[in-house]
Parts: C-alpha cells; sequence; structure tokens
C-alpha cells in the first residue's frame, strides 16, 4: 500500500494576517476554501502552483489568540530557486528567526510562530 502526501496543517490566529504573510513570503496563493455554515472555523489550503501539496490554514474565531506550539521542533520546508534573493527578501520583511549557515539554510518565521525553512536548490531532494 502506497501513501502520498497531500497536504499540512497549521492552526492560525488572524486568518487574513497569515494569507498576506503567506504570499508575500513565499508566494503561496489561496487554492480553495471550506467555511463552517455555522462559521465555526475556515479552512483555506494554499498552493505554490507548481506541486500538488497544500499548505492548510484552519481558523478558528473561538480562538483568538496563539496558538502554544511547544518547543516549535517541527516546521515546514520549502526550496527556494534564487536563494539569495529570498533570504534578501526575507530579510527586508524582518522574518528570519535562524540562520544556520553551516547547513546553508535559515528559517523564517510566520505571524504565529510556525517555522518555515528555505533551501537553496541544491539542498533539495532530488525527484
Amino acid at each position: 500500500m502506497a501513501f502520498q502526501f497531500t497536504h499540512f496543517n497549521f492552526n492560525v490566529s488572524d486568518l487574513q494576517k497569515s494569507l498576506s504573510f503567506y504570499d508575500k513570503a513565499l508566494g503561496l496563493k489561496e487554492k480553495r476554501r471550506i467555511q463552517a455554515e455555522d462559521n465555526s472555523y475556515t479552512i483555506v489550503y494554499l498552493t505554490d502552483g507548481q506541486s500538488n501539496f497544500e499548505l492548510e490554514l484552519t481558523y478558528l474565531p473561538s480562538h483568538p489568540q496563539k496558538y502554544d506550539l511547544g518547543e516549535c521542533e517541527f516546521h515546514l520546508a520549502l526550496v527556494a530557486p534564487d536563494f539569495a534573493a529570498a533570504k534578501a527578501k526575507h530579510e527586508a520583511m524582518g522574518c528570519i528567526c535562524f540562520v544556520n549557515e553551516a547547513m546553508g539554510i535559515y528559517f523564517i518565521e510566520d505571524p504565529d510562530g510556525y517555522w518555515i525553512e528555505i533551501i537553496p536548490p541544491q539542498l533539495a531532494p532530488q525527484a
């Protein structure tokens, strides 16, 4: 039996702020949305427009505060085709939270404290 990755979820405290961040920082766009009839939740799926993998943002109006992320020992990773330009953009945005010079990668932090690893093409897994 073979399984295939489809999406990864982040719960967010401010959907509009998160949508803006992911668009500006990573160019991720809304692909589809699920809205509860009673407005108890909104789920938005973001896409890079190139792969089938999606980032799911779940917004619960009853939980407006940031989520407790524990020790933040998890992350999403994206490859930046132009690593230097991506890093300069993220530096200008002030969202870089950790740089690992030895590994040649860095991390950005979204409005809720989730870390996203940015990888140069030469370190990306090859299909």
